[in-house]
């Protein structure tokens, strides 16, 4: 007869080849690759850039501006160039013109470089900390924050941009979007955002962009002004025909207070989570037709395999959708925005 102590270790490398073979079939099976991570080599090789700008707020590159290192750049430029913003924080408005294609905007990680300004305005775009106007534009690990102080409630001092994204083709890697009202002006365009962090209170994600917005995590800051709870989105797809709309798959959302996953900004509004983490600030209603006062039949505003406390259906907006794998699946694809022809990395 085998010895208790031989039983015991049968017992337990049998448990662990069985957690090893629950893995592989968790990951493999769904096309989880170990060893891809949207880091910044990976993506310097996949768009072979070999020009570097260098930009240190201590004198010790080429520029001490990022602004600076962006006006340098020729017009029309047609070859990949990389600006290294190394860590420090950048207190300056940063535009990326129309002109100026194919910047890859590096930063040393979105807790070692931000570009910082505080200004709130009642024009969305003049407020904004960062603009992108032109196509073919990738940052990654860099923090872009407006930090004007919060204004009086349904007043022009509410809008306050970190980031006015306006262009197609842009796609964002680990980097973090502050503000409280509006901080996310998503316009236009196809964008990618991957592994991103994202804070706000009201309207926070904003626009008619068609993007996905891979594994990002949403923030919810507590907003005391007003009775009316905040939105994470107010997407604004106009008609059937025009293809736009926000899609999150995977990340989660949480915070400090509780939110609405978005609201109608247009009639045809088009969000959708997927497979997201929701904690317990997403109201129960989970969406909001606050200030649109038109038809919601044409709303689509839906969820598919979201889970966490925030995640229950029994009492949401009754013209939101949940989705079957059949309905999402062309959302959270990468061709949803064309992906496969521009985006240089994905997961």
């Amino acid at each position: 007869m085998a010895s208790p102590s031989y039983l015991s270790l049968h017992y337990a490398s049998s448990i662990f080849i069985v957690a090893i073979l629950h893995y592989c079939m968790s990951y493999c099976a769904v096309g989880y690759d170990a060893q891809t991570v949207s880091d910044s080599p990976l993506l310097t090789e996949k768009l072979g850039i070999n020009r570097t700008i260098k930009v240190d707020i201590n004198g010790n590159g080429e520029f001490k501006s990022v602004q600076a290192a962006i006006d340098s750049i020729p017009e029309d430029n047609s070859n990949w160039v990389i600006v290294h913003v190394r860590k420090g924080i950048y207190r300056e408005k940063v535009h990326i013109p129309k002109n100026k294609p194919y910047i890859f905007l590096r930063g040393n990680g979105r807790g070692k470089t931000a570009i910082v300004w505080s200004q709130s305005s009642n024009d969305n775009v003049e407020s904004a900390t960062f603009k992108a106007e032109a196509h073919d534009f990738i940052a990654f690990g860099v923090s872009f924050k407006n930090e004007a102080p919060t204004g009086i409630a349904y007043t022009s001092q509410n809008q306050s941009v970190a980031a006015f994204v306006a262009a197609d083709k842009i796609a964002f890697y680990h980097c973090a979007f502050y503000s409280t009202h509006n901080t996310l002006f998503d316009y236009k365009g196809r964008h990618y955002y991957d592994s991103c962090y994202i804070q706000g209170s009201i309207d926070f994600i904003f626009g008619r962009g068609r993007t996905i917005f891979h594994n990002c995590e949403m923030f919810v800051v507590d907003d005391k002004r007003v009775t009316i709870r905040g939105s994470i989105t107010a997407q604004n797809r106009e008609s059937e025909e025009e293809m736009s709309g926000f899609v999150f798959h995977k990340g989660k959302v949480y915070g400090t207070s509780g939110v609405y996953l978005g609201r109608a900004k247009g009639p045809y509004s088009r969000v959708i989570f997927a497979k997201t983490y929701l904690s317990a600030t997403i109201v129960p209603e989970g969406w909001t037709n606050w200030s649109y006062d038109g038809s919601t039949k044409n709303l689509y505003h839906a969820e598919y395999k979201c889970h966490g406390p925030g995640a229950f259906t029994d009492r949401r907006a009754p013209w939101s959708r949940r989705l079957i794998e059949e309905e999402v699946v062309p959302f959270i694809s990468i061709d949803y925005i064309d992906g496969s022809n521009w985006v240089p990395v994905w997961i």
